[in-house]
Protein backbone atom coordinates (compact mmCIF):
# COMPACT_ATOMS: atom_id res chain seq x y z
CA UNK A 1 0.00 0.00 0.00
CA UNK A 2 2.92 2.09 1.01
CA UNK A 3 4.99 1.64 -2.10
CA UNK A 4 1.78 2.14 -4.40
CA UNK A 5 1.50 5.57 -2.84
CA UNK A 6 5.17 6.24 -3.72
CA UNK A 7 4.87 5.32 -6.87
CA UNK A 8 2.18 7.51 -7.44
CA UNK A 9 3.53 10.62 -6.07
CA UNK A 10 6.95 10.18 -8.42
CA UNK A 11 5.10 9.45 -11.38
CA UNK A 12 6.31 11.56 -14.43
CA UNK A 13 4.26 14.41 -15.83
CA UNK A 14 3.30 13.03 -19.55
CA UNK A 15 4.89 15.86 -21.51
CA UNK A 16 8.05 15.86 -19.52
CA UNK A 17 9.74 12.88 -21.61
CA UNK A 18 8.95 14.64 -24.84
CA UNK A 19 10.50 17.61 -23.50
CA UNK A 20 13.91 16.51 -21.82
CA UNK A 21 14.39 13.19 -24.31
CA UNK A 22 14.05 9.72 -23.67
CA UNK A 23 16.06 8.18 -21.36
CA UNK A 24 16.50 11.16 -19.05
CA UNK A 25 15.60 11.72 -15.59
CA UNK A 26 16.36 15.12 -14.05
CA UNK A 27 13.93 14.37 -11.10
CA UNK A 28 16.40 15.60 -8.61
CA UNK A 29 17.50 18.62 -9.79
CA UNK A 30 16.09 21.71 -8.62
CA UNK A 31 17.51 24.30 -11.38
CA UNK A 32 16.62 22.52 -13.76
CA UNK A 33 13.55 24.55 -16.05
CA UNK A 34 12.65 22.31 -19.80
CA UNK A 35 13.39 24.24 -22.78
CA UNK A 36 11.07 24.84 -25.49
CA UNK A 37 11.49 21.44 -28.19
CA UNK A 38 11.71 23.85 -30.99
CA UNK A 39 13.87 26.66 -29.75
CA UNK A 40 17.41 27.15 -31.24
CA UNK A 41 20.62 27.32 -29.24
CA UNK A 42 21.68 30.88 -28.47
CA UNK A 43 24.18 32.20 -30.88
CA UNK A 44 27.05 34.39 -29.27
CA UNK A 45 29.30 36.81 -31.32
CA UNK A 46 32.88 35.95 -30.86
CA UNK A 47 35.69 38.40 -32.00
CA UNK A 48 37.88 37.73 -35.29
CA UNK A 49 41.07 36.80 -33.16
CA UNK A 50 41.48 36.74 -29.41
CA UNK A 51 43.70 39.46 -27.81
CA UNK A 52 44.35 39.17 -24.18
CA UNK A 53 44.63 43.02 -23.76
CA UNK A 54 41.65 44.30 -25.50
CA UNK A 55 41.41 47.17 -27.60
CA UNK A 56 44.60 49.28 -28.05
CA UNK A 57 44.43 53.05 -29.08
CA UNK A 58 46.25 53.96 -32.31
CA UNK A 59 49.78 55.16 -32.42
CA UNK A 60 50.69 58.67 -32.14
CA UNK A 61 51.66 60.85 -35.21
CA UNK A 62 54.92 60.37 -33.63
CA UNK A 63 55.13 56.92 -33.65
CA UNK A 64 54.22 56.38 -37.13
CA UNK A 65 56.89 59.09 -38.37
CA UNK A 66 59.26 57.30 -36.12
CA UNK A 67 58.80 54.27 -37.73
CA UNK A 68 58.23 55.61 -41.44
CA UNK A 69 61.70 57.16 -41.10
CA UNK A 70 63.50 53.73 -39.31
CA UNK A 71 61.97 52.07 -42.55
CA UNK A 72 63.43 54.32 -45.02
CA UNK A 73 66.82 53.99 -43.95
CA UNK A 74 69.63 51.35 -44.90
CA UNK A 75 69.55 47.75 -43.36
CA UNK A 76 73.28 48.86 -41.96
CA UNK A 77 72.19 51.96 -40.41
CA UNK A 78 69.07 49.66 -39.32
CA UNK A 79 71.18 47.44 -37.14
CA UNK A 80 72.70 50.03 -35.09
CA UNK A 81 69.41 51.15 -33.92
CA UNK A 82 69.13 48.12 -31.07
CA UNK A 83 72.63 48.62 -29.50
CA UNK A 84 72.14 52.10 -29.42
CA UNK A 85 68.58 52.09 -27.95
CA UNK A 86 69.79 49.68 -25.05
CA UNK A 87 73.08 52.71 -24.61
CA UNK A 88 70.39 54.80 -23.99
CA UNK A 89 68.04 53.23 -22.03
CA UNK A 90 70.22 51.59 -19.58
CA UNK A 91 68.70 47.79 -20.65
CA UNK A 92 70.61 44.89 -19.13
CA UNK A 93 72.12 43.14 -21.78
CA UNK A 94 71.20 40.12 -23.09
CA UNK A 95 72.50 36.60 -21.41
CA UNK A 96 73.66 34.09 -24.23
CA UNK A 97 71.62 30.83 -23.57
CA UNK A 98 73.77 27.66 -23.53
CA UNK A 99 72.53 25.03 -25.77
CA UNK A 100 75.33 22.56 -24.52
CA UNK A 101 74.05 19.24 -24.06
CA UNK A 102 70.84 19.95 -25.73
CA UNK A 103 70.03 17.97 -28.89
CA UNK A 104 68.46 20.88 -31.33
CA UNK A 105 67.71 18.73 -34.19
CA UNK A 106 67.01 20.18 -37.79
CA UNK A 107 67.00 23.28 -36.19
CA UNK A 108 69.95 23.38 -35.14
CA UNK A 109 71.48 24.83 -38.72
CA UNK A 110 72.56 28.39 -37.87
CA UNK A 111 72.76 27.86 -34.05
CA UNK A 112 75.40 24.30 -34.59
CA UNK A 113 77.48 26.44 -36.62
CA UNK A 114 78.41 29.24 -34.41
CA UNK A 115 79.06 27.05 -31.49
CA UNK A 116 82.17 25.53 -33.62
CA UNK A 117 83.36 29.03 -33.79
CA UNK A 118 83.63 29.36 -30.13
CA UNK A 119 86.79 28.97 -28.46
CA UNK A 120 87.78 26.06 -26.69
CA UNK A 121 86.94 25.78 -23.15
CA UNK A 122 89.74 24.34 -20.71
CA UNK A 123 89.15 21.74 -18.71
CA UNK A 124 89.35 21.80 -15.36
CA UNK A 125 88.11 18.77 -14.18
CA UNK A 126 90.23 15.27 -14.42
CA UNK A 127 89.23 11.59 -13.86
CA UNK A 128 92.70 9.13 -13.34
CA UNK A 129 92.70 6.05 -14.24
CA UNK A 130 94.62 2.83 -13.52
CA UNK A 131 95.79 1.63 -17.18
CA UNK A 132 97.78 -1.45 -15.27
CA UNK A 133 100.36 -2.88 -12.23
CA UNK A 134 102.77 -5.13 -12.04
CA UNK A 135 101.83 -8.28 -9.86
CA UNK A 136 104.17 -8.03 -7.67
CA UNK A 137 103.42 -4.48 -6.35
CA UNK A 138 99.56 -5.02 -6.33
CA UNK A 139 99.57 -4.59 -2.58
CA UNK A 140 101.05 -1.47 -2.60
CA UNK A 141 98.80 -0.10 -5.23
CA UNK A 142 95.92 -1.11 -3.68
CA UNK A 143 97.01 0.51 -0.50
CA UNK A 144 97.53 3.73 -2.61
CA UNK A 145 94.26 3.40 -3.68
CA UNK A 146 92.67 3.49 -0.57
CA UNK A 147 94.69 6.35 0.83
CA UNK A 148 93.27 8.61 -2.25
CA UNK A 149 90.04 6.96 -2.06
CA UNK A 150 87.37 6.32 0.97
CA UNK A 151 86.99 2.89 -0.33
CA UNK A 152 87.55 -0.38 2.10
CA UNK A 153 89.96 -3.11 1.30
CA UNK A 154 87.81 -5.36 -0.28
CA UNK A 155 86.34 -2.53 -2.76
CA UNK A 156 89.53 -1.30 -3.45
CA UNK A 157 90.92 -4.35 -4.10
CA UNK A 158 87.92 -5.21 -6.61
CA UNK A 159 88.99 -1.95 -8.04
CA UNK A 160 92.09 -2.44 -8.58
CA UNK A 161 91.17 -5.96 -10.31
CA UNK A 162 88.70 -4.42 -13.05
CA UNK A 163 92.31 -2.80 -14.41
CA UNK A 164 91.58 -0.70 -16.58
CA UNK A 165 89.31 1.92 -14.69
CA UNK A 166 88.91 5.18 -13.81
CA UNK A 167 89.50 5.25 -9.82
CA UNK A 168 89.07 8.79 -9.12
CA UNK A 169 86.69 11.60 -11.08
CA UNK A 170 86.42 15.29 -11.21
CA UNK A 171 89.59 16.43 -9.47
CA UNK A 172 91.83 19.57 -10.39
CA UNK A 173 95.06 19.04 -12.66
CA UNK A 174 97.75 18.87 -9.35
CA UNK A 175 95.34 16.21 -7.52
CA UNK A 176 95.14 14.47 -10.47
CA UNK A 177 99.22 14.17 -11.27
CA UNK A 178 100.15 14.18 -7.38
CA UNK A 179 98.15 10.76 -7.67
CA UNK A 180 99.69 9.61 -10.92
CA UNK A 181 103.09 10.48 -9.33
CA UNK A 182 102.01 7.94 -6.43
CA UNK A 183 100.62 5.27 -8.13
CA UNK A 184 103.68 5.40 -10.23
CA UNK A 185 105.58 5.03 -7.13
CA UNK A 186 103.92 1.90 -6.27
CA UNK A 187 104.57 -0.29 -9.48
CA UNK A 188 101.17 0.71 -11.30
CA UNK A 189 100.68 2.87 -14.17
CA UNK A 190 97.99 5.57 -14.24
CA UNK A 191 96.87 8.31 -16.73
CA UNK A 192 95.31 11.65 -17.37
CA UNK A 193 91.87 11.92 -18.63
Amino acid sequence: MKFTALVKTARVHPTLPKIIGPLQSRFFQHDFVPREPNAKPKRYKYPPFYDPYGPKPPPSEKVVELAERIAALAPEERLQIGPMLKDRLSLPKTQVISTEGMELGSQGGAAAGAGKVEEKVEKTAFDVKLEKFEAAAKIKVIKEVRAFTSLGLKEAKDLVEKVPVVIKQGITKEEANDIIEKIKAAGGVAVME
